[in-house]
């Protein structure tokens, strides 16, 4: 996919307050209050802003923090993986690597039966197609 450049302004025309702050300014949805955490149909989740596939409905699991989690990308090569050093913590935040989107962080403590890893993403940071 070709890589998408938009202007701060374009981008705050097409998509809501929230998922600017969140995708563009580094914001977090509160947790719990996402409207694709329980999405349980078979599709792709796709970015919120340039709809890049990011992850399959069958990499997700319910991990309990409050966000959509997914053991790993539909194409690794999607998703850009950053060290974030914020808020004093060390973390690998998840960017969408079409349009440069913050989509949430990735972490060491996921299923083990699987790769180990969980993709902590905001919610409005995706869209869903149950189509795909």
């Amino acid at each position: 996919m070709p890589e998408i450049q938009k202007t701060k302004e374009e981008w705050k025309k097409e998509l809501t307050p929230e998922q600017y702050k969140v995708m563009f300014e580094g914001g977090t949805e509160a947790p719990g209050t996402g409207e694709l955490l329980h999405e349980k149909r078979s599709g792709m989740f796709t970015c919120g802003a340039c709809g890049a596939e990011l992850f399959a409905s069958d990499a997700k699991f319910e991990s309990g923090t409050g966000w959509p989690s997914f053991d790993k990308p539909a194409n690794r090569e999607n998703v850009e993986l950053i060290e974030d050093r914020t808020l004093g913590m060390r973390r690998t935040e998840v960017r969408c690597k079409r349009c440069g989107a913050h989509l949430g962080h990735v972490f060491d403590d996921g299923p083990a039966a699987t790769t180990g890893e969980r993709y902590c993403i905001n919610s409005c940071s995706l869209k869903f197609d149950p189509k795909k």
